[in-house]
């Protein structure tokens, strides 16, 4: 079986709701990564065999094959397909996946893999809010009989997480502190320089706070009644795009490419729908088994930022050290663009991976359905 590649990886900034992203149509702002990816390779574009990009609310701009029409868009070969999944907040980091196992399967070559997700003009939601006259996904005869009557939301799961697995809430707006910290240190310092492409003039990730006051972020009211998590405890609603492009060897070989990484194993599993986060942890335990690795092994872990209880409890679970988890800030500073986080977080570790020497990273992030991703990359 060959080996799946990472040629390069890119992104664009997050925009915050509303920000400098927010007037650009989807398939445009991915369309524009799309481009640079292909300019900064130097690959032909009808030698791409397969474009694959996450979407999580597909209706409105998004609808239709945003992959697809973001190809189009920028003007690329018409010859070349693009399909988009939804594997909810996973999407992309799933793009990646199965653009690898099309590559290592010796069936395609060259693949681009990626996201994007406009939550300015397609609102958190959208595809599955009974007001809008569509109905509710958990209310057929099938999952009541299952689930009953629970009540299945993010903002309920990411609770139920913290008090399950007895995450302090100060704990939590410490994670959320050091997020803004250590993303702005990353921008002070360059990090993201490399991975960054600038869309519509935005040059940088446009949530990042640089100071936080503890007793204000106390002070704002939790997301659901008698929560635990509020804003400043959860992930932004952003603007963005990302896509990383998967080589084969012999695409390498043939179009001299030179490779960052390699995805070396990746699983996803499925977990409890009401609680809805906690995958990341069978997640990391499945794709370390399938690697052979431990916890010790891995340098550099990406955990998505969703609410600060998943991360805590993921830690806390496996016995991830604080200190290796998401160095560049996470989702709570960053954003998170549904469909575009995955290979976002993706593109963020390959660069760190790349800039620190390290050997091992792993990335994983919680999806609605009770879902989760994990990938280990190794740098090449």
């Amino acid at each position: 079986m060959t080996q799946a590649y990472i040629v390069d990886a890119i992104r664009t900034p997050t925009g915050r709701r509303g920000g400098g992203l927010a007037e650009l149509h989807p398939a445009d702002l991915l369309g524009e990564i799309f481009t640079a990816l292909v300019e900064r390779t130097g690959v032909d574009p009808s030698r791409v065999d397969d474009v694959i990009a996450g979407c999580v609310a597909q209706m409105g701009d998004q609808a239709w094959n945003v992959a697809r029409n973001a190809w189009l868009s920028a003007g690329l070969p018409v010859e070349v397909p693009g399909v988009t999944i939804d594997r909810q907040c996973g999407s992309s980091q799933q793009a990646v996946h199965f653009a690898a196992q099309a590559v290592k399967s010796g069936e395609q070559d060259l693949v681009v893999a990626g996201g994007v997700e406009v939550m300015s003009r397609v609102p958190l939601n959208s595809s599955g809010d009974p007001e809008l006259g569509y109905g509710y996904p958990f209310a057929g005869a099938g999952w009541a009989k299952h689930y009953g009557d629970e009540e299945i939301h993010q903002f309920r799961g990411g609770d139920l997480i913290a008090e399950k697995w007895g995450i302090d809430r100060e704990a939590m707006f410490d994670l959320a502190i050091a997020s803004h910290a250590n993303a702005a240190r990353a921008q002070d310092e360059g990090r993201f320089d490399s991975q960054l492409v600038r869309v519509a003039g935005v040059t940088a990730d446009e949530g990042v706070r640089r100071s936080s006051d503890r007793e204000k972020m106390r002070s704002i009211p939790p997301i659901r009644d008698g929560g635990i998590h509020n804003a400043p405890l959860a992930s932004q609603i952003a603007d963005g795009a990302s896509a990383i492009l998967v080589a084969s060897e012999r695409a390498v070989t043939e179009f001299g490419l030179t490779p960052i990484a390699k995805v070396h194993t990746a699983s996803v599993v499925g977990s409890d729908p009401v609680l809805i986060l906690s995958g990341p942890i069978p997640a990391t335990r499945k794709v370390l088994g399938r690697a052979g690795l431990t916890v010790d092994d891995i340098d550099l872990f990406e955990c998505n930022e969703a609410f600060a209880a998943v991360v805590l409890a993921w830690a806390k679970d496996l016995g991830v050290p604080q200190e290796k988890v998401n160095v560049n800030g996470g989702a709570m500073a960053l954003g998170h663009p549904l469909g575009a986080s995955g290979a976002r977080l993706m593109t963020t570790l390959v660069h760190e991976m790349t800039r620190t020497g390290a050997r091992y990273g792993l990335q994983t992030m919680c999806e609605g359905g009770g879902l989760a991703n994990a990938t280990i990359l190794e740098r090449l």
